[in-house]
């Protein structure tokens, strides 16, 4: 997915040109690959993602409150919350409501408690590329259908998780079907960009669905009953073995310690985040709630808290229910260069992405449309392979 900024500012989506029904698709996409540099983001962002190696008697290393994009520390690249309230579907899959007032094809805004994104009339993301990293979509409520350029497709949601490699190169789409034509299609997820080291960045194209119901989910009481939920994307910070990542994840190898956990918690419950080794990046986003204390500390909801990974955290709820997501994992440690849907590891790699995008369009487009959705279907993934696969 491509994403707008926290501040609501419709013009700094990566992807984010007018969509106009007289542009062909190739049209389309050279318009909106050339429009980043016009959009305040076409210049490369050449960092060494360093941390800080202090402790202070806190142990917030950081904090920053939380929007529609978050920041986040190597190995990870982004992270971005999508909450929407659709209302009922119309029938062909986009909403019961005018359009009118939103700026479509680049709906950021939030009108109405919903977005309609980069979709025309079905809300979403319709077909862009990525190379150089992976996508993590962990879907609390609602249903995404993915098809890429590969071939592959699939309908996921609802507890469900994406894990893609984009590798050398990808097209995909991401929309967002409303199937419900008698009661509103509340959606909410999180899409997690994960870097891949430099010798991995050209594997290729690949992904795994971790259906909800084989994910880890621990549920635990603390002393007065209250309940702790934690489920397990990756990692093993908690004691539950995680579903394999892709082959050329970083988090496929365990030395990488790559952590993504969602906790729930009621109100006033007490619990700890046990101690990982020394030398991880860990942020805990503290997007649902108020009232939390790490250590003895007030902490504010809607915001992102970086702590040192080697710290157990004694973590106390105030009077309403909570939620936590954790990222964490050793960095990659490597030059990052971003450019739209691209992250290298040098300008010359980005400037190979776009000749290698032109030159093949990562495979093609083998879809009717630019937002294809899998009518009729339940959840399902089929991949470039031919191999299909459904929820057991």
């Amino acid at each position: 997915m491509t994403r707008a900024s926290g501040n609501k500012n419709k013009n700094e989506s990566f992807l984010s040109p007018i969509w106009d029904r007289k542009l062909s698709r190739k049209q389309w996409l050279w318009g909106a690959l050339s429009a980043f540099g016009v959009l305040g983001i076409g210049t490369y962002a050449i960092s060494k993602q360093k941390e800080k190696s202090s402790v202070s008697k806190s142990l917030i290393l950081q904090s920053v409150p939380l929007h529609f994009q978050w920041p986040t520390s190597d190995p990870f690249l982004f992270c971005v919350h999508h909450e929407d309230h659709y209302p009922q579907g119309n029938g062909k899959f986009g909403p019961k409501a005018s359009l009118s007032g939103r700026d479509i094809g680049q709906d950021f805004e939030g009108k109405d408690g919903w977005r309609m994104y980069h979709g025309e009339t079905i809300p979403g993301f319709p077909g862009h590329p990525h190379r150089g990293f992976e996508t993590v979509t962990v879907v609390q409520k609602g249903l995404v259908d993915h098809a890429d350029s590969l071939g592959a497709a699939g309908r996921y949601g609802d507890g469900d998780v994406q894990w893609m490699t984009a590798g050398g190169g990808v097209q995909h789409s991401e929309m967002f079907p409303l199937l419900h034509e008698d009661k509103e299609n509340p959606l909410e997820l999180f899409q997690i960009w994960l870097n891949l080291p430099g010798k991995n960045k050209f594997v290729p194209p690949h992904f795994t669905m971790l259906w909800n119901e084989s994910i880890p989910v621990r549920e635990t009481k603390d002393n007065s009953g209250k309940k702790l939920k934690v489920k397990t994307v990756a990692g093993s910070l908690f004691g539950d073995k995680p579903l394999a990542p892709p082959p050329n994840s970083w988090a496929a190898d365990s030395g990488n310690e790559v952590g993504i956990y969602v906790l729930e918690f009621e109100e006033n419950a007490k619990f700890n985040i046990p101690a990982a080794s020394q030398g991880l990046n860990r942020s805990l986003y503290y997007f649902r709630g108020e009232g939390l204390s790490l250590n003895g500390e007030s902490l504010a909801g809607s915001t992102m808290y970086r702590v040192p990974s080697e710290a157990e955290l004694e973590i106390q709820n105030g009077d309403t229910a909570g939620k936590i997501l954790i990222l964490e994992g050793k960095p990659i440690g490597e030059p990052v260069v971003k450019y739209g849907p691209f992250v290298m590891n040098s300008p010359e790699e980005i400037q190979q992405a776009f000749n290698d995008y032109r030159r093949t369009e990562f495979g093609g487009w083998p879809w009717p449309s630019s937002y294809p959705v899998h009518k009729g279907a339940g959840r399902f993934a089929k991949h470039a392979d031919g191999r299909e696969e459904t929820p057991t």
